[in-house]
């Protein structure tokens, strides 16, 4: 069987094209600190915007990265192929019982023998996303991982920290920092004293102190509420006076970027959602799928009923349409 982490044609083709279409869901994306090169690095990233916390991660670097999803969504073969694809592997968690928990072997070996072949792997160790300023516990897979790692080879692990504008609205900024790695051998020697148990402990309790220094981190206790109302008042500035005019002199722009791409925003606004986290990664799955459909449709329509230079100016135009059409939103709820 095909490595995943090894090389793939079909998959370097797309990743271009998914990379652009992740940079075009923010306004910004700015990146601070930087991933070791060929060594066995397990990043470790804070989990509260679903889909687009692995896209932010994976448009980071150009070379290859393996990433861990929980395992219930490998459940239909057509899913476990596509993500296969995609270069994600399964690991079950506890609350999903035992049996599927001894299925992680196979998932093992593999993350071992990409950290072997120098190929990052991505685990977001909190084990499913909230959107709140805080962290849920460090859960042991992480610790596992790296710690079997580091009994052959050495081993590094780089906390991460993704901090959205909001993680609800479209083409917000974004923010992705680095943390200094850990070295888990250094870590592993340096507590030598513990027990097996203790050391998990010891190492996930690590983990979580440096994620947290990466992002906005309030404790996660009945203070919390009060806490952020408190910082979003502070944020909160009174809207420039130049809002409204711009919107006046753009609203043309707006209704005709809504007009080109209305089946695609229409249909990420109206799809019904028990988690509004979900939302964005919808908007971005529609401009990967709908950009280049709705290309093709308004291709054939304007070559046809316009002149060519016309017809390829109001293309050109469609590409960034989706863009101003949300941006425009932002920009009337600032």
């Amino acid at each position: 069987m095909h490595s995943i982490w090894q090389k793939n044609r079909s998959y370097s083709f797309l990743r271009p094209y998914v990379d652009a279409c992740t940079r075009a869901s923010y306004r910004w994306i700015k990146m601070k600190g930087t991933i070791p090169e060929g060594k066995a690095v397990i990043l470790s990233p804070n989990h509260t915007n679903t889909l687009m916390d692995a896209l932010v991660v994976l448009q980071s670097r150009r070379a290859e990265t393996v990433f861990g999803a929980r395992a219930d969504i490998f459940k239909k073969p057509v899913a476990a192929r596509a993500l296969r694809f995609l270069r994600i592997l399964p690991l079950a968690r506890q609350r999903d019982g035992l049996r599927e928990v001894l299925n992680n072997h196979a998932s093992f070996e593999e993350i071992d023998d990409t950290l072997a072949h120098g190929v990052p792997f991505c685990l977001f160790p909190e084990g499913r996303h909230r959107t709140m300023h805080s962290l849920l516990p460090i859960g042991k897979g992480i610790a596992r991982i790296a710690l079997a790692s580091a009994a052959v080879r050495p081993t590094l692990i780089v906390p991460a920290g993704i901090e959205y504008g909001d993680w609800f609205r479209y083409r917000m900024p974004c923010t992705l920092t680095y943390g200094e790695p850990l070295d888990v051998n250094a870590f592993v020697e340096a507590n030598r004293e513990l027990g097996e148990a203790d050391l998990y402990r010891a190492l996930r309790e690590e983990i979580g102190r440096r994620m947290s220094q990466l992002i906005l981190y309030l404790p996660d206790d009945e203070t919390y509420p009060e806490r952020w109302a408190a910082i979003e008042q502070a944020r909160r500035k009174p809207a420039p006076w130049w809002k409204w005019p711009v919107l006046a002199v753009t609203a043309p722009f707006f209704a005709v970027s809504a007009l080109l791409t209305l089946p695609m925003w229409l249909t990420a606004e109206l799809i019904p959602l028990k988690d509004k986290a979900w939302r964005n990664s919808i908007r971005f799955l529609l401009r990967l799928v709908g950009t280049p459909l709705m290309l093709l449709v308004w291709a054939l329509v304007w070559l046809l009923a316009c002149p060519w230079p016309a017809a390829v100016a109001v293309l050109v135009y469609f590409l960034f349409s989706y863009s101003i059409f949300y941006d425009w939103l932002n920009l009337l709820h600032r």
